[in-house]
């Protein structure tokens, strides 16, 4: 084995023996998260025993073609995919979702969710950040309340799950959603924790090396940091040791697990893999959403608080750079209604349905009229909303649209309702006389806005 000598070290700067003196491994970047987080007034563990899926569909998906098919109208504003029947007498979905037309009695659907703004990445930041103009995500909201970690898991309680192996026309897409789940105002410490399905963080997570292995280089990097500290003046490195370890901890405790698929019964797996359905433009790809959201799920029990997932495409113009309505449909819809339903079955199989909410949508709907390409074109007059769980009151349709899809009839939901909602769902009594902590604007949102009627 390998011993350290004391010989001088040859490092010019700090920062560069910080880089150095970590686990040599890949719980660096780990360590360097929970290392920043520490340095947020981590305040506030108090909070409801609850988590929320946000299932972003980013580029926009259509009202009509998922849940407001609009059968009886002229032909031209029609679900292009036709209409199927729900569990909810006289309620239909887009016709390529038959799975989740028989779990409508587990969803609320919104059909008057409606904003102001057109622009991708505009629109995206008013969706995820509930309107509030500090720039906080909500996740990033509940991690400032509810705090950055699970006291008794060391799990983050705001994670962005990303799709890592996608068409590339779809990056924009995801850099803006990411972008916009970030904390804004209230500082770095309270970012989500990236991770995507099958990317390095994964693996890392994944522990692709022995725990003996492990313990080796831990014992290594010990007796390295033992000779820095002899040459640290003011002692900067001394709060070296609590963060690695609490990586140490995530690494090869509980909560790793959570990250593990492998250790899922792989008839759970099975229920939700959408690995069969290819989704792209120019580049194909297996769709993985089934399996983010059996992660989101393992992440939820694990105590993560807040699990952002990123679906992209469905920015549905038509054309020959991006789908039309048919094809879309076909290609996003459909592993959409089997994922999210087989999300629903089993968190209700679990006991979960109450404590885990799941909110989809995405930062508008599509124009009323198909247009000229067999697409449809930006629409925040009316956008799609369907909540599942969390305590509140399904199998109901909230709001209606006129006769043509176009705007809000009656019930008009706005994106500060839906902030409400969640965090209504998130935070208890205790929670929201801490709101007072958040800068003002971003205060000023969450403690002024009415959850959506009919909900709570």
């Amino acid at each position: 084995m390998m011993t350290p000598t004391r010989a001088p070290l040859a490092l010019s700067r700090r920062r560069e023996f910080l880089q150095v003196g970590t686990l040599g491994l890949g719980a660096l970047s780990l360590s360097g998260l929970l290392r920043a987080r520490a340095e947020a007034a981590n305040e506030g563990k108090t909070a409801r025993d609850t988590s929320v899926v946000f299932l972003f569909l980013t580029g926009g998906p259509s009202h009509i073609e998922t849940f407001d098919p609009k059968m009886t109208a002229p032909a031209e504003y029609r679900s292009i995919t036709g209409e199927t029947a729900t569990r909810i007498p006289g309620v239909t979905f887009g016709g390529t979702f038959p799975q989740l037309a028989q779990c409508a009695h587990r969803m609320a659907v919104v059909r008057s969710f409606s904003h102001e703004t057109s622009d991708h990445t505009r629109a995206v930041q008013q969706v995820i950040r509930g309107g509030n103009s500090g720039e906080a995500g909500m996740g990033a909201i509940m991690a400032r309340l509810r705090g950055t970690s699970h006291p008794a898991s060391g799990m983050p309680t705001h994670i962005y799950l990303n799709e890592t192996e996608l068409d590339p026309q779809f990056d924009k897409e995801r850099q803006r959603l990411l972008e916009a789940a970030g904390p804004g105002q209230l500082g770095g410490g309270y970012a989500p924790f990236p991770l995507g399905f099958n990317s390095p963080v994964s693996r890392d997570l994944q522990l692709c090396v022995s725990r003996r292995c492990l313990e080796d280089r831990r014992a290594m990097r010990s007796a390295f940091d033992q000779v820095a500290r002899e040459v640290d003046t003011d002692g900067s490195l001394a709060t070296l040791d609590r963060f690695d370890q609490q990586a140490f901890e995530i690494l090869v405790g509980r909560s790793r697990g959570a990250f593990d698929l492998s250790r899922e019964d792989p008839r759970i797996v099975a229920r939700y893999d959408t690995r069969r359905y290819q989704t792209g433009i120019k580049e194909y790809r297996s769709s993985p959403l089934g399996l983010q959201l059996l992660l989101a799920r393992r992440l939820c029990e694990a105590g993560c608080g807040f699990v952002t997932i990123h679906n992209p495409g469905w920015d549905m113009h038509g054309g020959d750079t991006q789908l039309n309505m048919r094809r879309g449909m076909d290609e996003l819809g459909r592993p959409l209604d089997h994922a999210v339903a087989a999300f629903l079955e089993d968190v209700e199989q679990r006991g979960l349905s109450q404590k885990i909410l799941l909110v989809i949508t995405g930062e508008f709907g599509r124009t009323p009229r198909i247009n000229a390409s067999g697409g449809r074109d930006h629409w925040p007059q009316l956008s799609t909303l369907a909540l599942a769980g969390g305590g509140l009151r399904m199998g109901q349709i909230v709001g209606e649209s006129t006769a043509r899809a176009d705007v809000p009839k009656t019930n008009p939901v706005s994106i500060a309702n839906l902030l409400a909602t969640v965090m209504h769902v998130l935070l208890d009594d205790d929670a929201r006389r801490r709101i007072a902590v958040l800068p003002g604007a971003v205060a000023a949102s969450v403690a002024g806005a009415r959850p959506i009627a009919g909900l709570i």
